[in-house]
């Protein structure tokens, strides 16, 4: 996500290294290096020109700092301008006074709404809330066998009927929500391969009926340009309340993140980056502006850190490591517990300076199955004492794995060298060993 974008925008503010000071010359090159980037971004044109346009202004009027050179002081400037286009504040779904709150799910078909219902319904979940899905997208073949399937997964009821009626379908589950005490209804309504009246009626209708607090408004961010032009169609037609991007971990140039909120002047309030329903995110303008600038996400990674993490399992593993006592069964379930928080990829795009370090490396997500298997194959007394290891021993693990002896021998000596490092961390702060932890489990699996 925004590899390409941030890497331009990283040589335009390295061609000013060579300067003692901002100048006329060097800012009006920088700009026009920072216009390229993000057209390349496949970001609209005239937020673009906008975009620069403000960040030479407030280059020209910026004094010198004292301490400061020319590239930081630029990138600060553009830091706090990806701020504003990308909404400023964070903003969360309005949830209504009396329950329950009503969220009406819209958008183009493929964009993934069926998906994000689920997620969100599980996102809301763990924050303690009951959801009730609506099958409203009553034309698309299996689009309710689709909903009800990911609804079993999280242990969401679903209501739906057997007429293709989905302003009936929305108005009888918010009744159906109120029955069975639910106090929240996410209703998935139809899409279509493009804006249709047909479509636009029926989700206005739906609108007027039930009067939802929410109105979300989920485009494809691979689509760019076309992603911000429908998105601003649904607007004129429906007033959505929010943006939700899905398939940010694509494909994707980025432009329709830094162009959306600027055209339709609605926030975005979640991120989607892939398929499995823990894959949502809220949206930080922030910290999306700290990743576009190689600066990673250090708060959301430490977010997803604690919900897998408690405190006595990290005082437990604490104790391990200080002792010189974790082995390889602790180090399996590690892995683990860092495949729960999301794509490896989006996880080393959080860690400041990894992701430009990488660049030309490629982070698979299959990454760690070499060593899940290789650990696997072990008996409870090798991954609890790897000193037994002999070479027979060895031999049929990688046998068992489907690895060579090699890759076998490697993975032990990395575990070692790891073992040393994660002792002289233990003495550093808590988010230092975070930090410095997840970048060696990071380094493993490459």
């Amino acid at each position: 996500m925004f590899e390409d974008l941030s890497d331009k925008l990283g040589s335009a503010f390295q061609s000013l290294s060579g300067h003692g000071k901002i100048s006329d010359v060097n800012i009006a090159d920088t700009v026009r290096e920072i216009r390229r980037a993000l057209l390349d971004a496949d970001v609209n044109y005239e937020v673009a020109r906008s975009f620069t346009d403000k960040v030479k202004d407030e280059a020209m009027e910026s004094g010198v700092l004292q301490g400061v050179s020319p590239g930081q002081q630029f990138t600060k400037i553009v830091y706090d301008e990806l701020i504003t286009i990308l909404g400023e504040e964070h903003e969360g779904v309005r949830f209504a006074n009396i329950p329950p709150t009503i969220i009406l799910i819209a958008g183009l078909q493929g964009s993934g709404k069926t998906t994000f219902t689920a997620k969100l319904a599980k996102y809301l979940k763990e924050q303690n809330h009951t959801p009730l899905l609506a099958a409203a997208d009553v034309y698309r073949p299996a689009a309710i066998d689709q909903l009800k399937t990911l609804a079993q997964q999280i242990d969401v009821p679903v209501y739906s009927i057997e007429e293709k009626d989905a302003v009936r379908v929305a108005r009888e589950a918010v009744q159906e929500a109120k029955k069975t005490a639910c106090d929240v209804v996410i209703i998935d309504t139809a899409g279509r391969l493009h804006v249709d009246e047909t479509m636009m009626n029926e989700v206005a209708e739906i609108k007027q009926r039930i009067k939802p607090n929410e109105i979300l408004f989920v485009v494809d961010s691979m689509t760019g340009q076309d992603a911000v032009n429908t998105a601003r169609e649904f607007n004129q037609r429906i007033d959505f309340d929010g943006v939700v991007l899905t398939k940010l971990d694509g494909d994707t140039r980025g432009g329709a993140a830094l162009s959306i909120t600027s055209v339709v002047e609605k926030p975005i309030k979640f991120v989607s980056t892939g398929e499995k329903l823990d894959a949502l995110s809220e949206f930080y303008p922030d910290r999306m502006a700290q990743r576009i600038l190689g600066m990673g996400d250090v708060v959301s990674l430490v977010e997803k850190a604690q919900k897998q993490y408690d405190e006595k399992q990290a005082e437990k593993l604490q104790k391990k490591i200080r002792s010189n006592d974790f082995n390889l069964e602790d180090f399996l379930e590690q892995l683990q517990q860092i495949k729960k928080m999301g794509s490896i990829s989006d996880l080393v795009g959080m860690l400041p300076g990894v992701n430009q370090a990488l660049k030309d490396v490629e982070v698979d997500d299959d990454a760690f199955k070499p060593i899940e298997a290789i650990i696997s194959s072990m008996t409870v007394e090798e991954r609890q004492n790897p000193d037994v290891l002999n070479g027979s021993r060895r031999r049929r693990i990688a046998q068992g794995s489907g690895t060579t002896v090699r890759e076998v021998n490697e993975l032990l000596k990395q575990f070692e060298q790891m073992k040393k490092m994660m002792k002289t961390m233990s003495k550093m702060g808590r988010m230092g060993r975070t930090m410095q932890g997840l970048k060696n489990l990071t380094s493993l699996g490459n």
